[in-house]
């Protein structure tokens, strides 16, 4: 019995709900870790399996890529972005990206001192005209204010939001019209990928994202995150970059040992559309409960809810895990005095018991 199952089973465990980084890792996804584990092969990315999992990303992506596989998301982000950098570089993002809320420096540290400048929109997602603004205070040649050399978008959103394809296309639209590369964050990509119904092309290159930050250890994977040119040209730098950052992995196979696992027979989207509906029936209990309401519309597997301050005790004091969360600033009078914002997130692991746990203390 695995021991999330005899925990739920002894009512130990009632609702995770802060991260789904607190999941842990789908059996399959283990199986193959196991698997691995029992031989000998090439090392720094050389094995035959590293081998095969990149040419499993051209047909995934239905196109040549270059992959280079890292442990986490900030350093999937943060090379992608060091690959592209230049001196007195500045990459825009939205003002609540992960890069500049949650990365500790890392982007600007490992792109040596480059800028992040943050663009408003609503919903968490970057607004095309604002980041024509934005971009436009930074004009050719103008040496004190430093230069744009690139614009990354999160998809899904810090707020639980997806770009849909023709915002992708837009935003792309501004960064190719000013010569930037245009980096997408996907540390839930495949959450947004289900919720939009697309393909992994027609969400990246064939709407004019040039670099992608490919994330499963959200959906599943214990540690396992890619970054991928859709432009390979891009990537010249990139195996020295990662050398330098301390990302080369020595036994590299056991990220692509996940990635395998991980992408054979669908399973990363069977994964990603149980959360997503975990997700949906927490959004359906919220809105119909006495004590709850939806702070705003998700779509994918994080959901924002705004709960009476007795209700979020009540729930935390039987079992339930979640975080507090700021108010967005285009939302100032969202809350009560007697009311607080929290963050819901599913997993690939969540139950509708668990979910239903929760909606009982709302009810």
């Amino acid at each position: 019995m695995r021991r999330i199952d005899f925990l739920r089973k002894n009512g130990i465990i009632a609702m995770f709900f802060a991260s789904d980084n607190w999941a842990g890792a789908h059996p399959k996804i283990a199986e193959s870790l196991a698997l691995e584990a029992a031989g000998y092969a090439a090392a720094y990315g050389t094995s035959d399996l590293d081998r095969r999992m990149e040419e499993r990303f051209n047909d995934l992506f239905q196109r040549e890529v270059a992959v280079f596989f890292v442990g986490t998301g900030t350093a999937a982000n943060s090379l992608a972005l060091a690959a592209v950098a230049k001196p007195g570089g500045v990459t825009f993002c939205h003002s609540e990206a992960h890069v500049t809320a949650d990365e500790c420096g890392a982007p600007e540290f490992l792109t040596g001192a480059c800028r992040l400048v943050p663009v408003h929109g609503p919903g968490g997602k970057m607004d095309k005209d604002a980041l024509t603004a934005a971009i436009g205070r930074f004009p050719p040649g103008a040496v004190h204010q430093g230069r744009p050399m690139a614009v990354t978008i999160t998809q899904a959103t810090e707020s639980g939001t997806v770009y849909t394809l023709d915002e992708i296309e837009a935003i792309a639209a501004v960064a190719r019209q000013n010569g930037l590369p245009l980096h997408m964050d996907g540390a839930r990509f495949a959450n947004a990928l289900v919720a939009l119904d697309a393909t992994p092309a027609d969400m990246t290159w064939k709407r004019g994202v040039d670099i992608l930050s490919f994330g499963a250890t959200k959906n599943g994977c214990w540690c396992a995150e890619a970054i991928i040119f859709l432009k390979p040209e891009l990537a010249s730098e990139m195996p020295f970059i990662r050398k330098r950052s301390a990302q080369l992995f020595s036994k590299t196979r056991f990220i692509s040992a996940q990635f395998e696992a991980y992408l054979e027979g669908g399973l990363w989207l069977d994964l990603a559309r149980n959360a997503n509906r975990m997700a949906d029936r927490l959004r359906a209990g919220i809105g119909a409960a006495t004590k709850s309401r939806l702070a705003w519309n998700t779509t994918t597997n994080e959901v924002f809810a705004v709960l009476t301050k007795d209700a979020a005790a009540l729930a935390e004091g039987r079992g339930a895990k979640f975080y507090d969360w700021p108010v967005p600033a285009e939302a100032p009078d969202l809350l009560q005095d007697d009311e607080m914002l929290i963050r819901l997130v599913t997993s690939f692991a969540t139950t509708e018991d668990d979910v239903d746990r929760f909606l009982d203390v709302l009810a």
